[in-house]
């Protein structure tokens, strides 16, 4: 159904609604007219019972409006009916009075009906099903001696009828008990004030004889029954917006709404709360390869088992499932309606949760190589300084030693020796410049703001420094990466820029490290592919982070990297 066509059947449901709620409007007068001119003093007593029709009345059609596909708002403005047509026996019309004797406890009936059905609007079981038809029969069946007979009978099925009735109760009340302690916290909440009170309204029947009518008399008694019924409706409407109702029907405006790409919050799991009236909804994708389930932001999952489940497949390939709340959707017809609706867009929505999965195995893996490069980085520095330049080092104190022995001796070249010992040192120096470019010391040994300290001293330029951290905060990977951002745009700054004055910052934003290298240069760097700055941006991408760089021409340029990671404040 298209948008046109879903906007001309709602008109049409309004229209309906605002025809049946005018008709109710009528009867409700017209009942008053009959029935006011005997009344009396009693007149506010069918000023009350024209209230708690005007309840059931306006709590069924709001309902029926909210989700039209859901029989609770129907049931509830029967209830209004009910209402209307048991007190009909106070008008002074021979047929009419007849009726409402007939149906002077339908009500009840319709009541008991409401609390089994709630929230789906279906009698879940059996037992349900079987209470509901007894308490139809009690109100029905059993009112007929009432209003066939004179006393004794009469009064004996008076008798039995209230017997009747409060079995039915006693047992309705058992069911209702035994849902509740089988449902979760969050439907207790809903569950428990409306079914209280629900059944309370019932064991207001007996009580109103036995309690109400000795202590208020008779006519107050019936007053207060009715004032109680009224408040059905009310709950059920307050226990609708807590989200207890479940929602079927209108499932063509999922797909408009799921084309709205603009909105993170049209996900197929918001949109089919919103219709079906399940918080706690959520759909889940199959990836056939590597064979498992994820959710809408790519996160691998699995199958709730504290939910029902409902497959969906297009092409005969299952692609996703729908995870609901049973008791709130008591049918899974709807669901499956739902997901045959939304297959496209599903499947849709299931690549690109594939694509976020993939993309966030890419970063994982990314990190994971930065991460084995610095480390072998910083062991090849390790094996480098403390193996190799030691050695050279031992060797150049040995020629040293050999040519001081050998001064007096014409048969050694001392000056051959001397040579050694200056070739010896000279590797050595390199080695140990190799080293710090590698993995400078003092990184490794001190952190990042002493290397960075160490290399600020060694600049031919003014250069200050602003650390807001303090060293060993640091994952060695964001600290590696953060060092060699420093060091490129010190670089850039000496090498290309021309700069006379730099300024080094070492920061925190959140959980974010934020490093920063400013200089007063020609300006004019951008990172280019084969160039220092375009390996620093892929090495700050794979950690998840960002690189910035701002450099107007002449006037200068300013390095910024965002590095995500906790770090601790000085």
């Amino acid at each position: 159904m298209g948008t046109a066509s879903r906007a001309s059947h709602m008109r049409s449901l309004d229209r309906a609604l605002l025809t049946l709620g005018g008709a109710a409007v009528g009867l409700g007068v017209l009942q008053l007219a009959l029935a006011l001119p005997d009344a009396e003093s009693l007149w506010w007593v069918h000023l009350v019972v024209t209230v708690t029709y005007g309840c059931f009345v306006v709590a069924g059609l709001l309902a029926w409006h909210q989700r039209p596909g859901n029989p609770m708002g129907m049931i509830v403005a029967l209830g209004g009916f009910a209402v209307l047509v048991g007190t009909l026996g106070n008008t002074a019309v021979p047929a009419l009075e007849t009726l409402g004797a007939v149906t002077a406890t339908l009500v009840l009936a319709v009541t008991v009906h409401l609390l089994l059905a709630f929230p789906s609007g279906r009698l879940p079981d059996p037992a349900s099903r079987a209470v509901v038809v007894a308490a139809y029969a009690v109100a029905l069946i059993l009112q007929a001696p009432q209003y066939l007979f004179d006393d004794p009978v009469a009064s004996v099925g008076a008798w039995v009828q209230r017997a009747a009735g409060a079995i039915v109760v006693v047992a309705a009340a058992v069911l209702l008990g035994g849902r509740i302690a089988r449902a979760r916290a969050a439907h207790r909440r809903v569950m428990v004030p409306l079914f209280a009170y629900g059944m309370l309204a019932l064991l207001l029947v007996p009580l109103r004889n036995l309690v109400l009518e000795p202590l208020f008399g008779e006519i107050p008694a019936v007053v207060v029954q009715f004032l109680v019924i009224a408040g059905v409706p009310v709950t059920l409407v307050l226990a609708m917006l807590r989200g207890g109702f479940a929602r079927e029907g209108e499932l063509e405006e999922l797909v408009a709404r799921l084309g709205d790409a603009d909105d993170p919050q049209q996900t197929p799991s918001a949109l089919l709360a919103h219709a079906l009236g399940d918080a706690s909804i959520q759909v889940l994708y199959w990836m056939p390869e590597p064979a498992e389930w994820v959710n809408e932001t790519g996160g691998v999952t699995t199958l709730p088992a504290e939910q029902a489940t409902v497959e969906i497949t297009l092409a005969d390939e299952l692609i996703a499932v729908i995870a609901y709340d049973s008791y709130l959707i008591a049918d899974p017809e709807p669901v499956r309606a739902a997901g045959r609706v939304l297959a496209l867009a599903l499947e849709r929505r299931r690549l690109s949760a594939q694509l976020l999965a993939q993309r966030d195995a890419l970063l994982t893996s990314r990190a994971r190589i930065v991460t084995a490069g610095d480390q072998e980085r910083r062991r090849v520095a390790r094996a480098l300084h403390d193996g190799l330049q030691v050695r050279l080092v031992l060797l150049a104190l040995d020629a040293q030693r050999i040519a001081s022995d050998a001064a007096g001796d014409a048969a050694v070249d001392v000056q051959r020796v001397v040579a050694l010992r200056r070739e010896l040192d000279q590797t050595a120096g390199e080695l140990r410049a190799f080293v710090h470019q590698l993995m400078p010391p003092a990184l490794v040994e001190r952190g990042l703001c002493a290397a960075t300290e160490d290399l600020v001293d060694r600049m031919p330029v003014p250069t200050a420094l602003h650390t807001e951290i303090a060293d060993g905060s640091l994952p060695t990977e964001i600290e590696s990466t953060a060092y060699f951002v420093i060091a490129e745009g010190l670089t850039n700054a000496l090498k290309h820029a021309g700069a006379e004055r730099l300024s080094v910052r070492i920061g925190r934003a959140d959980e974010r490290l934020m490093v920063e290298v400013r200089d007063d240069g020609i300006g004019g760097a951008a990172p280019r592919p084969g160039h220092g700055l375009h390996g620093l941006a892929d090495r700050v991408h794979a950690l998840g982070g960002v690189l910035r760089v701002q450099s107007p021409v002449a006037e200068g340029t300013h390095l910024r990297a965002e590095l995500p990671c906790r770090v601790e404040a000085t």
